[in-house]
């Protein structure tokens, strides 16, 4: 009896069942845990009579298999986790309670050899198998963002190796995802962008900042194409690095066409000159080409979408509507008189055809001062399509304003005139 009495207090979900899977003992706590009495198990047929799913045979049930495994080799047989719910009590609102389990069973032989009984222990892994399932729901989400997003995204650990790419990574560069792992990303990266590449990321780890660079990625066609890539440090609360999250946007479009624009005209060559020697004294800052092209000494602005959209506007063309604000609005919106000036025929046409259209010395009349009253200036301007993927996405507009020397040359030919 006290033997009896040692057994059934022992800490552990344990049940014993015979060789023809009748019930022999519990401990208390496998009493409590089924939410049973000991004289409703006592002597009957294990899951057949108690416990038995209706959706499972007899035969078929995992755990009689397992049992039955342990009894023909006379071993330990570990059953994997098996989702067995577990029925309320009224006063705790009644309906079953999803809970996960993993069971051993063990087979007690006799003097002679045959297995006289089977100890199954059971553990309640409820908790780590919904911490599983919430973690999988959570990756999947995060893969979903991941992969919804328009930039190639990355994940990788605090020493800069690569743990993840989205599936557009994948897509723009028709590899497997298992070749972009540790340091495999950087295949696919210009040569001549790589030592400069490996150099700044060693600097970044190093130092747990951010890490950004324009370099240029291959895609599956062979091609280069220049990309932004950031990358930050993700810490945790005492500042330690867990991980680093990066992209890559495509700037492609945008790079040639400011290379194009910079080439095409004597002022922005010098500007193009100005921009490489910032470029070079500021490439330890990180500045981008944006900043640059916001300190030009011409008026600048890019406007996207078919209505016209100001996305960009350098101080120089704010600076000649001081009192109105243009980004975000259409040109419709933040300059209603040009419209019938026949301006925004001119926009639509270029982002039409895609083909540019330069004004020379062209009138423009607004209030430019918001007195209530309208003055004419003039500008020699330059509409420039902006493509993305060979489609016109927006217009670059770039001029310089003329109206003095228009001006004078108009007081010149009256002067002559009279």
């Amino acid at each position: 009896m006290e033997f009896f009495d040692y057994f059934i207090n022992v800490p552990e979900n344990i049940v014993i069942v015979s060789p023809e899977f009748k019930i022999l003992a519990a401990t208390n706590l496998y009493l409590k845990t089924t939410m049973r009495r000991r004289e409703e198990i006592m002597g009957k047929v294990f899951v057949k009579e108690v416990y038995q799913d209706p959706g499972v045979s007899f035969d078929e049930n995992p755990v009689i298999i397992s049992i039955r495994k342990a009894i023909a080799t006379k071993q330990v047989d570990y059953l994997d986790v098996l989702r067995y719910d577990l029925e309320r009590s009224a006063q705790e609102g009644g309906g079953f309670e999803a809970r996960y389990w993993e069971a051993s069973h063990t087979p007690v032989l006799d003097e002679a050899g045959n297995v006289r009984f089977v100890i199954q222990n059971t553990h309640d892994v409820t908790e780590r198998e919904l911490a599983k399932q919430a973690s999988k729901v959570s990756e999947e989400k995060f893969k979903f963002l991941t992969d919804a997003v328009p930039q190639l995204i990355h994940t990788a650990e605090p020493d800069g190796a690569c743990t993840y790419v989205n599936q557009r990574w994948l897509d723009y560069t028709d590899l497997p995802f298992e070749e972009f792992l540790g340091s495999g990303w950087q295949k696919v990266i210009h040569p001549d962008d790589i030592y400069q590449v490996k150099n700044r990321q060693k600097e970044a780890v190093y130092a747990e900042m951010e890490f950004q660079a324009e370099l240029r990625i291959r895609d599956k066609e062979g091609s280069y194409r220049w990309h932004l890539v950031r990358s930050l440090p993700m810490k945790d609360q005492s500042g330690k690095v867990l991980m680093r999250v990066g992209s890559a946007n495509d700037i492609h479009s945008t790079k040639l066409m400011v290379q194009e624009i910079l080439e095409s005209n004597e002022q922005m060559s010098l500007l193009s000159d100005q921009v490489q020697q910032a470029y070079q004294k500021a490439e330890d800052q990180r500045q981008t080409l944006e900043r640059l092209i916001m300190q030009a000494p011409a008026i600048f602005a890019i406007l996207k979408g078919p209505e016209h959209r100001f996305e960009l506007v350098n101080p120089q063309y704010q600076q000649l509507m001081p009192g109105r604000e243009l980004t975000g609005k259409t040109v419709a919106e933040a300059l209603p008189e040009v419209v019938a000036q026949g301006f925004v025929g001119i926009l639509d046409n270029v982002f039409t055809t895609g083909k540019p259209f330069v004004a020379e010395e062209i009138g423009v009349e607004l209030d430019w001062h918001n007195t209530g009253q309208t003055e004419t200036a003039y500008f020699t301007t330059t509409y420039q399509p902006l493509f993305e993927a060979d489609q016109v996405t927006g217009i670059i507009v770039f001029g310089y304003n003329v109206t003095d020397k228009v001006k004078l040359r108009q007081e010149l030919e009256t002067l002559r005139q009279g």
